[in-house]
């Protein structure tokens, strides 16, 4: 028999979902399970409209990385035309991706986990949060709001707006970036380099304090997936599909995307509409893998820019040439945010980007496709089948969040296991449990958060299945 502990909703994260933590009799944790109780269909409604549509249709998956699905809808596009893209839409198309990386990164560090870092995971729920951390820390809060603005300034100057940009279509692009978007841009680079700047060394110094939650954040072995450059290099817009081990060993390389359904399978467990994606040679669960920062550091050699480089050699030298505490992806992101701002300065040098010659005219060539790039939170697939009319017979969407759910649920027992040792939970290790999932950055459906006096409610269900404790958090 077994007691349960409903932890409902999560907070700070995007989406809504729920942590149930099985006791027995003795009150040690049996097992902890991460469920996300929302359905959205995607797939399904997506059923017959015309291809050419996808990109802003999928778009509206996420109000906080809609240009991830923008990216890999167009990429599927792109080889349903059969088309080479000019190649200044390839880089326009890159320097989207790496201004929605920044700002999606500085949401989630600045607005969603800082209020942990910075205030403790201890601290009152009424103000660990975005307005407690304002409150507490103006100017790095205030960083934080210009960081990811900048980003998002980028996103509007390319596309026209800053959320659902219907501007990245199958053969490239439809608008060019106006030399006064180019220095608008250029102009806000010093900020953001010294923003971020500032934000790594006060995580750094931060981290001594975090060893703990760094040895039980997810610490274990697994895969990692992710692009890479021709080089090795860090990579998030096209590249090889490449996995490694806990050990830095290359499992599989150049991994054909278009047959991702002879090294991926997706699990269905009954209590998460969240699949399960694992590493089919090696089966499930035992496939399990992790994408993301965290991931994309493992699997690339470098960076390729010099201040991205210097912090990805001291981010190793403090964590090991493989990290595999989840705890870290905060210190990835971190580094990421760096990296794209470097990227996005090298773009803006390149006269490319000022071509007007940014699409490919076909029509269909293929009936099925696959694109592939780095979203935010990892490795985003789009699978389309089409008629000869450029309908839409079947779409699957394997998205980064879902590939990373038998490592957020791995995560939740290690957590719950060091900490709960009975009956009733503290609130500070409540905040543990939702700390560890809010460090993959999970985005569940769209940008829904809680802030204030964080909501939930926690029940204590014994053998006999009766509430022996029950509270809420309003």
């Amino acid at each position: 028999m077994t007691r349960r502990i409903v932890i409902d909703p999560v907070t700070r994260i995007e989406g809504h979902a729920k942590i149930t933590i099985h006791l027995d009799d003795d009150s040690h944790v049996v097992d902890a399970r991460f469920h996300v109780a929302e359905f959205r269909g995607f797939e399904t409604f997506c059923a017959g409209r015309p291809f050419w549509e996808m990109p802003s249709i999928t778009a509206r998956v996420c109000g906080i990385c809609p240009v991830s699905h923008l990216i890999a809808s167009s990429k599927a596009g792109d080889a349903l035309l059969a088309v080479a893209i000019p190649s200044a839409a390839a880089k326009l198309r890159r320097l989207m991706n790496l201004a929605q990386i920044v700002q999606s990164h500085a949401l989630s560090f600045f607005h969603l986990s800082a209020p942990d870092l910075l205030l403790g995971l201890d601290s009152d729920p009424s103000r660990r949060n975005v307005f407690g951390l304002i409150a507490a820390e103006p100017e790095l809060a205030r960083g934080g709001i210009r960081l990811r603005q900048f980003g998002q300034e980028v996103i509007e100057l390319l596309g026209g707006r800053k959320i659902h940009p219907a501007w990245s279509v199958p053969g490239g692009v439809r608008e060019p970036l106006a030399a006064a978007g180019r220095e608008h841009i250029r102009a806000r680079l010093p900020e953001a380099k010294a923003t971020i700047a500032a934000a790594l060394a006060r995580f750094k110094a931060l981290l001594d304090q975090f060893q703990e939650e760094v040895e039980h954040f997810g610490r274990f072995p697994t895969l990692f997936l992710g692009l890479v450059g021709d080089d090795g290099a860090w990579e998030v817009y096209d590249g090889a599909l490449r996995l490694t081990d806990s050990e830095g060993r290359i499992v599989a390389d150049n991994l054909d995307v278009d047959a991702y359904r002879t090294f991926l399978g997706e699990a269905v467990q009954p209590d998460s509409y969240l699949k399960s994606p694992y590493y089919l040679p090696l089966g499930f669960p035992e496939g399990i893998y992790r994408v993301g920062p965290l991931a994309r550091l493992n699997v690339c050699s470098h960076i390729g820019t010099p201040l991205a480089d210097a912090e990805l050699k001291a981010y190793r030298a403090r964590g090991g040439r493989v990290v595999t505490s989840s705890f870290w992806y905060h210190y990835a992101r971190l580094i990421e945010i760096l990296a794209g701002i470097e990227h996005i300065e090298r773009l803006l040098d390149d006269p490319d980007v000022l071509s007007t010659h940014l699409r490919a005219k076909a029509d269909v060539n293929a009936l099925e496709a696959v694109g592939v790039s780095e979203a935010p939170r990892g490795t985003l697939f789009h699978h389309y089948q089409i008629d000869e009319h450029g309908l839409i017979r079947r779409v699957n969407l394997i998205i980064a969040t879902g590939q990373n759910n038998l490592a957020m649920n791995r995560t939740m027992v290690q957590i719950a296991r060091h900490y709960i040792h009975g009956p009733t939970i503290p609130e500070g290790v409540l905040n543990r449990l939702e700390a560890g999932i809010r460090a993959f950055d999970p985005c569940l459906s769209c940008s829904t958060h809680a802030v204030g006096a964080m909501p939930l409610h926690v029940q204590l269900v014994g053998p006999d299945r009766s509430v022996l404790d029950e509270t809420w958090r309003d």
